[in-house]
């Protein structure tokens, strides 16, 4: 196994923790409060989407969630600004040499 896979491995082994502990928080049936706390944890840390396939929870049910309790989520998490400046002025570096 080379090291692409292994990392793969060991992410989806953690996620399916992460799944686990949150099934292992409900008694079945309705998601409980503290089953809807963690899922608004786990969305401020990675986003709606990544907990979506993470939690395996459907999207919409998240994002109703995050209404109930007042919780704002960025369009996208930080560091992606960070990325696009960063390219922006790469970029523009690349066009003045005549690239691009």
């Amino acid at each position: 196994m080379n090291s692409k896979e292994l990392i793969k491995t060991m992410q989806q082994q953690a996620y399916d923790e992460m799944q686990e502990y949150f099934i292992s928080l409900g008694h079945g049936g309705h998601y409980t409060d503290k089953q809807k706390e963690y899922a608004i944890e786990q969305i401020n840390e990675y986003g709606i989407r990544a907990t979506t396939r993470i939690l395996a929870i459907p999207r919409r049910t998240l994002q109703r969630w995050c209404r109930q309790y007042d919780v704002q989520v960025k369009r996208c998490p930080a560091w992606v600004y960070e990325w696009a400046e960063k390219h922006r002025k790469r970029r523009e570096f690349w066009q003045r040499k005549g690239y691009y």
